[in-house]
């Protein structure tokens, strides 16, 4: 009896040893909410407003963890990012998301549009009639002559398969019967929302026949209907980057590169500018990362081998690069090295009054059309006559198609090389007064063999592939 209750006495200190050190504890913690951190700033929205896209530019090297970590924590969603170049695309509904991140990270183009209406977009284009005929329609090619693209094909030599270039614009019409057999359905894709979609319906056009006449100028069929492209027998893929109303956004654009890289494309054509500016000759807010993000994506692109062409722009701008302080205008993608950015030139081998130029930036010239001579090319339901330096930028990528496919082992910077060493050189016109007004309507600086309007000159196919027993006369 005496061990039983000395035990219990034992017991007893520790349970009353026990309570008085839970009472201390209770008594001298602080309280939970002092030692957690502050609640982030709570994600206001904007009523009834639909949520806004944005381009984020990351440290390169960001995995994509911390990138899509980040983004939720600043009141956004993650849509897609692209770790080998370290850009994101997100939605927000946030109205300060792009403070959150950072204005020198993040970029809305939808943003900028919504508060600046009516700024910015449309590729110009010169309305022109359809065409449903059946019959031979290549005699109107004046364009394909200028360029010796039929002497190459009677020559023999047509475009490969195994060589696909990436139409990145508004969509090609892959039921043309003159494009039917050059549109890859599996690498064709839509990118306005800076993730591929790839079901047809998705990249397939609905209210512009812009992408199907760029695709017609490059790979339409020999068939002897219709018209004939640069390279028939290329194979093309329709990457929509341009949307409904016309507008391309910096998403959309990497998007589009970098599915030509995940593909390895020899070969893009890009036929229209970034919004939402019209063409920004002064700093725009958000340029600089719309600058850096497609940027990124043009040059992982060009190391899996892509060769990228562009358009000048139709807004007759001069776009050297500016020096030192001075204020200079900029178009992307066509001001970014290395694209290959082609001006316009009309029937007269005179630099089109609307095409953008600029010593430094312009690669080489093509035929665009001027006044009531457009190219003819395929259009949804026939074809279709228009003007602009979008029409002579694929006349560039179906010789660039023709040479990859005469070497399939060449480099970018080598089909480069090979496009604009071999060119008919054309000198700064002496006067330059298209309105017959008594005023320069532009300047060209620089010489024969390189200037800011025709940059090495007009590209030619028959020299381009080294065809020098072939007779040509680029004139007829």
């Amino acid at each position: 009896m005496t061990l039983l209750r000395s035990s219990v006495r034992a017991l007893r200190r520790v349970v009353i040893a026990a309570g008085a050190a839970l009472l201390a504890l209770a008594l001298f913690t602080p309280p939970a909410s002092s030692v957690v951190p502050e609640p982030a700033t709570p994600c206001a929205t904007e009523p009834a407003t639909d949520p806004l896209r944005y381009v984020i530019v990351f440290d390169e090297g960001t995995a994509e963890r911390q990138a899509r970590r980040e983004i939720t924590k600043e009141c956004g969603t993650p849509i897609e990012y692209y770790p080998r170049i370290a850009v994101a695309v997100a939605t927000s509904a946030a109205p300060d998301f792009g403070q959150r991140i950072g204005l020198d990270r993040a970029f809305s183009a939808q943003a900028a549009r919504r508060a600046n209406l009516g700024n910015g977009g449309r590729q110009q284009q010169r309305p022109a009639r359809d065409g449903h005929e059946t019959t031979d329609r290549s005699g109107e090619q004046w364009d394909m002559r200028m360029i010796n693209a039929h002497r190459a094909r009677q020559a023999g030599i047509r475009g490969d398969r195994d060589v696909v270039v990436g139409v990145l614009d508004s969509g090609v019409d892959a039921s043309h019967p003159d494009l039917a057999d050059a549109v890859d359905p599996r690498l064709s894709a839509n990118c306005l929302t800076g993730t591929p979609d790839t079901r047809p319906r998705a990249w397939r056009p609905t209210a512009s026949p812009h992408g199907t006449h760029v695709a017609g100028v490059i790979a339409a069929a020999d068939d002897g209907i219709g018209t004939t492209g640069v390279a028939p027998g290329t194979t093309l893929a329709s990457i929509k980057v341009i949307g409904e109303h016309g507008y391309a956004d910096p998403e959309s654009a990497v998007c589009g590169y970098m599915w030509a890289a995940r593909h390895d494309m020899r070969i893009t054509n890009s036929s229209y500018f970034i919004d939402p500016w019209s063409l920004p000759c002064t700093n725009r807010e958000g340029l600089d990362v719309a600058r850096e993000a497609i940027g990124r994506a043009i040059d992982h692109a060009t190391k899996r081998g892509t060769t990228h062409v562009a358009a000048a722009t139709n807004d007759a701008a001069n776009l050297t690069p500016a020096v030192g302080a001075e204020a200079g205008c900029e178009a992307l993608p066509a001001s970014i090295r290395p694209v290959i950015t082609v001006s316009a030139t009309g029937e007269d081998r005179l630099k089109s009054g609307y095409s953008s130029y600029g010593l430094g930036v312009i690669s080489v010239a093509a035929p665009g059309g001027s006044g009531d001579r457009c190219v003819l090319s395929t259009a949804p339901g026939g074809y279709r006559e228009l003007c602009g330096t979008s029409m002579a930028a694929p006349h560039v990528s179906g010789v660039l198609a023709l040479i990859a496919a005469e070497h399939p082992d060449a480099s970018p910077e080598r089909l480069r090389q090979r496009l604009t060493a071999n060119t008919q050189p054309l000198p700064c016109p002496d006067d330059y007064d298209l309105t017959g007004d008594g005023t320069q309507d532009a300047y060209c600086t620089g010489y024969r063999a390189y200037n800011g309007f025709y940059g090495h000159g007009m590209v030619d196919a028959v020299a381009a592939l080294g065809l020098s027993d072939v007779s040509t006369d680029s004139r007829n």
